[in-house]
């Protein structure tokens, strides 16, 4: 390596080894100053407010965070972990800007619906099926779901599945506005289906399980538009929408009875169908039955009947003479 090359190199890691030290000493300079202000911002639940400022300031103050404090002195880590322990916080970020301003960024979680068990305590679920305590401070306008099989903290996989199912249903009507204006309250019922309580109207909505809802609700977008523009909301006790393929509207007064199988009642019926059809469309069954003439029958006075003999040859001859001009249809119907 020539002196030339050597001197470079020298001096390219000098001018490395004063940008380290100067940017230390600027940190241990930032350091040994004072926070100047706190400021906090909440987002994640423009609506709904679970997680007060003043809720924050009071944490922060509890770890010794606040203006004057030397930031060396701040475990910004620390006080992160404090904060989400509060189980409305999602996420929370500290940091400090040039101005020695620390911003507190808190991430709330955002409820989907309130769900309410069958011994009448309640809760709220978010997106991620979590479930949230209710807030004396707070209270949100949102889907109810009522008859929640348990109160336990530690849910059964049947329960669970319920919650799950909760949050799927819950997240799907919030996003479709037209719905969410018309869905008063869902409720659970035993075998662990869904029934909707409509805004308008005194019908119950009956959607089944969780599966397949952009068919379901989709169904019942289009009962609403075709069927109650015409006859009124006021007319259907029960709308069925859960058995693919088919709405079944039970107008008050009338009986509703849903197959063990729909499904397949529904294949039988077109099969059935198909049959009926062919029959009818068959020759042998089609075909006229041929009448006798009116004309031909005789009506004679009435005697009374005189036993004579009759010899049983003639009675052959007799028979198979008849048997000659009788004529036949040429199909007979059969009674089934």
């Amino acid at each position: 390596m020539s002196v030339k090359s050597k001197i470079k190199t020298i001096s390219w890691s000098l001018l490395g080894l004063c940008c380290v030290v100067l940017l230390v000493a600027a940190m241990k300079a930032k350091d040994s100053k004072a926070c100047s202000k706190v400021e906090v911002s909440i987002e994640g639940a423009a609506k709904n407010m679970f997680v007060k400022k003043a809720d924050v300031i009071d944490v922060l103050n509890k770890s010794g965070i606040h203006a004057g404090k030397i930031l060396e002195d701040i475990n910004l880590k620390t006080s992160e972990e404090q904060l989400e322990k509060n189980v409305w916080i999602k996420d929370a970020e500290l940091f400090f800007d040039n101005h020695q301003v620390l911003h507190v960024k808190i991430t709330e979680r955002e409820p989907v619906a309130r769900v309410f068990t069958i011994s009448g305590n309640s809760f709220y679920i978010d997106s991620a099926g979590l479930r949230l305590p209710v807030n004396e401070n707070a209270t949100a306008r949102l889907i109810v779901f009522t008859s929640f099989p348990s109160d336990k903290k530690m849910l059964s996989k049947p329960d669970s599945l319920v919650l799950d199912d909760v949050k799927r249903i819950a997240s799907y009507i919030n996003a479709d506005s037209f719905i969410n204006a018309q869905t008063a309250q869902v409720n659970i019922t035993p075998q662990r289906t869904y029934e909707i309580t409509p805004v308008v109207g005194n019908q119950v909505v009956r959607i089944g399980d969780a599966d397949n809802l952009n068919e379901k609700f989709g169904k019942l977008v289009a009962f609403y538009k075709q069927v109650f523009s015409k006859a009124g909301f006021e007319k259907y006790s029960i709308i069925d929408v859960q058995y693919e393929g088919q709405v079944v509207g039970v107008r008050k007064g009338e009986g509703y009875t849903i197959p063990a199988d729909t499904a397949k009642a529904m294949k039988q019926l077109k099969q059935a169908d198909v049959k009926l059809s062919t029959v009818l469309n068959d020759t042998t069954y089609a075909a006229r039955i041929t009448k006798p003439a009116v004309d031909s029958v005789k009506h004679e006075p009435k005697h009374e009947a005189v036993k004579q003999p009759v010899k049983k040859t003639d009675n052959k001859k007799k028979n198979s003479s008849n048997k000659k001009n009788v004529k036949k249809p040429k199909a007979v119907m059969k009674k089934v």
